[in-house]
């Protein structure tokens, strides 16, 4: 879905860019989304935010399985 129409922005590049850590200032700027007219702004905050609250339960799993593994070897 286009969240940004002015720039042309998905909700899966914004995604992407959230997955790999970015949070909303840095995707704004590298993607230029809700820099001119701002419609999109609180859609595209939401995005990332919903990118972010999914991403700490799956590091918080990876964290908690990793030393396990480790030691498991030993």
């Amino acid at each position: 879905m286009i969240v940004c129409v002015c720039r042309r922005v998905s909700d899966r590049d914004i995604a992407r860019h959230a997955h790999a850590g970015m949070g909303f200032d840095d995707i704004q700027f590298e993607l230029g989304v809700a820099t001119q007219c701002g419609r999109c702004e609180g859609c595209a905050r939401d995005v990332v935010a919903q990118c972010h609250a999914s991403r700490p339960v799956a590091a918080l799993h990876n964290m908690l399985v990793a030393p396990h593994a480790h030691g498991a070897g030993v």
